[in-house]
């Protein structure tokens, strides 16, 4: 990016010592517009704001600079200046996750696009509904051998689910409700470049908004389809419900099934905590961080009942089994061989399929469900080691899930750390995001600054690992910047620990997962934020209760054993 001080430029300047036309360079007259005038950026900027999109995250730069001049002149639009691409399209991708609604990233052509690559790409994996804007040279200067220029089209076909350059003022409304549409039905990344000189055209027109160009559709199989699911659960033995991610607006639903049927219910990962752990039917997550009597539940099962679970091989669904698939993507059917496929909203599809079933008698399961549970608990409170030192990981959890209030968001990193919290942390009623399917590390701290933009009233913590963290800790910054308290609990082991197993376990030296890590603490004080260092476990408890308390972004530096596992 190139970067000019606040002076005034004629026509012509210098650059590097060379004479040049900076409105050529950069496409446009140099001067200040009217602001009065309306252009194509003010449309498309527009254009969001009535879709119902006042969040952008981003970086400013010279191919997008009529884009950024139309944010500021919207007074229902804010534009948060992260300092790298790659968290502002995580921090729009988790926007999206905890809320449902659409963020927009915008930033520049070239480097600032490509640098969005990671982010969006979690959208995609996550179906997350994500805008891209981006800025593009002027179209004269398209093509090899342009000033960051690459060809964004090519370069987020396989991410985008919609992917267009505006290259004519005549269809720039259209290109954009377009994107928008393509976002919210296919639940992912539209992506819409704009050349320089485009977005500074004149441009009058109506701005339409949403209203009748995105159908409210809700999905629901047959009758026949119903009838055939219900036949098979009525004649089950052992029937269990495993509800993934998508059952989350149907909590009372699946339990009112579990009860009837008498079925245990389980989750995936990615679903924990959209049931309490207080929940009697609820045994807790199946997969690699789940108990083993959840995995024992469904090795013994003859069906299963799923409910928007995706079916990854970390959650490792046994498919020897009858089972019932609901889901509202139909690309997540066949993923194993189901029995009866029930395509539509789990929330409308599950009260039918309540109608259909018989009432189960099996007195038995709610105390072999809580035995199951008691004994997971007595199994992690062994684990919780409050007397060693470094902390280990099931100490700091049970730390964390006595401090966090019951209302509070948590945003996950990637790596031993999320490892710990699946297997460890005991939900109530927190909310929580993470980067699903890609699981990247660096995903925590762009989530808890989403989150804190989402529900400003709430408390928000971000755990995350020293080697997550480090990916994207300039954008500490950006939360103290835009004065958003947080909680960052670092699990400071030093180590890549979760590669240091992985190589363990497939029989290589461990190499190359050593760090070398500033003082956290002190980083988080540098950049204005409050800074706790804990290496004691009597220290914990009282540091996380200060740092929720700080009316600043925190971060808890804490030394944790890399050789837990």
């Amino acid at each position: 990016m190139v970067c000019f001080p606040h002076v005034a430029f004629s026509r012509k300047d210098i650059y590097r010592g060379t004479t040049i036309n900076l409105s050529l360079l950069y496409g446009g007259d140099f001067l200040a517009e009217d602001e009065t005038k309306s252009t194509v950026a003010d449309v498309v900027i527009s254009e969001l704001e009535k879709w119902g999109i006042s969040l952008i995250f981003g970086i400013p730069g010279s191919s997008s600079l009529g884009l950024v001049e139309a944010v500021r002149k919207n007074k229902n639009m804010r534009y948060i200046v992260v300092r790298h691409e790659e968290n502002a399209a995580m921090a729009a991708s988790a926007y999206n996750k905890l809320t449902g609604k659409i963020a927009a990233c915008l930033t520049i052509s070239g480097p600032g696009a490509t640098n969005l690559a990671t982010g969006l790409y979690d959208a995609k994996e996550d179906s997350a509904s994500v805008i891209s804007l981006n800025g593009q040279v002027a179209k004269q200067y398209a093509g090899p051998g342009g000033f960051q220029e690459i060809d964004q089209d090519a370069f987020f076909r396989p991410v985008a689910v919609f992917n267009n350059t505006i290259t004519s003022r005549d269809v720039a409304a259209n290109v954009v409700e377009k994107a928008l549409r393509y976002a919210i039905v296919r639940r992912g990344v539209a992506q819409i470049s704009i050349p320089n000189d485009v977005q500074r055209e004149p441009l009058e027109t109506e701005v339409r908004g949403k209203d009748g160009r995105v159908i409210d559709f809700s999905i629901m199989p047959d009758d026949e389809k119903i009838d055939s699911a219900a036949e098979i659960i009525n004649a089950a033995k052992k029937p269990i419900i495993i509800a993934g991610w998508g059952a989350r607006e149907s909590v009372s639903a699946v339990t009112e099934i579990a009860q009837k049927i008498k079925a245990p219910v389980l989750s995936t990962f990615r679903a924990k905590g959209i049931f309490t752990e207080e929940n009697r039917w609820v045994v807790g997550v199946l997969g690699d961080v789940g108990s083993p009597h959840a995995r024992e539940l469904a090795n013994e099962s003859d069906v299963i009942l799923t409910c928007g679970v995706g079916f990854s091989e970390r959650t490792n669904v046994p498919s020897d089994k009858q089972i019932i698939q609901i889901d509202i993507d139909p690309i997540k059917f066949g993923k194993v061989n189901f029995k009866v496929g029930l395509w539509g909203n789990c929330s409308l599809v599950l009260p039918r399929l309540l109608e259909k079933l018989n009432e189960r008698e099996d007195e038995e399961v709610l105390g072999e469900i809580a035995r199951m549970k008691k004994e997971w608990d007595e199994q992690r409170v062994k684990e919780a080691d409050a007397s060693a030192t470094p902390l280990r990981p099931p100490y700091i959890m049970k730390i964390l899930t006595d401090a966090i209030p019951e209302d509070a968001i948590i945003s996950l990193d990637t790596g031993e750390s999320t490892w710990w919290f699946g297997r460890t942390f005991r939900m109530r009623k927190q909310k929580f995001v993470m980067s699903g399917y890609l699981a990247t590390m660096g995903f925590g701290l762009p989530g808890a600054i989403a989150a804190k933009l989402a529900y400003p009233e709430k408390t928000v913590f971000c755990i995350t690992g020293d080697g997550g963290f480090a990916m994207a800790m300039a954008d500490f910054v950006t939360a103290v910047k835009y004065g958003l308290p947080m909680v960052v609990a670092v699990l400071n082991n030093k180590q890549l620990a979760m590669i240091q197993v992985e190589q363990r376990m497939e029989n290589y030296p461990n190499y190359g997962t050593d760090l070398l890590n500033p003082d956290f603490a002190a980083y988080a004080e540098a950049c204005g934020g409050m800074g706790i260092k804990v290496s004691r476990p009597e220290e914990l408890k009282d540091a996380i209760e200060r740092a929720i308390k700080s009316s600043k972004p925190a971060i808890v530096d804490i030394d944790t054993d890399p050789k837990r596992f």
